[in-house]
């Protein structure tokens, strides 16, 4: 049984990918700009096209731990984006979120808009308890979404990721679901 996905936020939609969005994935995930920060280099259309099969696999899953879904405005229907909640086998009621835009989305909010539909995912349609994310330490842009949306910068994480050939630390965040439903939060309900 499938669990919904929250339907649209301000000027986007999350939703399922499906096998004709690995050319538009790839545009986020095959750019150089666009996974500077990310935990791999840039990927081929070949990888990209595994991580799309991967995600439709991922939809039918019982119990479903990993939601990678398309990030789509609302308007035109163009993926600009690639969200993924992973629900912790290890906490209770905890998950990950992370994201990537394609770089002619940055700096119009695509970014805070993002979070906030997998927050919804998580807190609402989920009832999870705590999300958590991390980045690299000069991704400035993601530091200023992730608090925009309610995270508190948590810590660092020393050596966490070795890519582009060394290693390099995160700055880890997390938000509580009463933070969340908090007024200042940016629940879409």
């Amino acid at each position: 049984m499938e669990r919904p996905v929250p339907s649209a936020y301000g000027r986007l939609v999350l939703r399922e990918l499906g096998p004709d969005d690995v050319s538009a994935v790839h545009g986020v995930y095959g750019s150089e700009a666009a996974t500077e920060h990310l935990s791999f280099p840039p990927r081929s259309l070949d990888e990209v096209r595994g991580i799309v099969e991967r995600s439709i696999v991922s939809a039918r899953a019982v119990p479903r731990e990993e939601y990678a879904l398309g990030v789509v405005e609302r308007d035109t229907g163009v993926l600009v984006g690639f969200g993924r909640l992973a629900v912790d086998p290890h906490q209770q009621r905890a998950a990950t979120v992370g994201f990537a835009l394609r770089p002619e989305s940055w700096g119009v909010g695509y970014g805070r808009e993002t979070v906030g539909l997998l927050l919804a995912l998580a807190f609402g349609e989920l009832d999870l308890h705590r999300v958590w994310a991390a980045r690299a330490p000069l991704n400035t842009a993601s530091a200023r979404t992730l608090l925009a949306a309610g995270f508190v910068e948590e810590g660092r994480i020393r050596g966490h990721v070795h890519v582009r050939g060394a290693w390099r630390d995160s700055i880890t965040y997390g938000i509580l679901r009463e933070e969340w439903e908090a007024p200042a939060g940016i629940s879409p309900r």
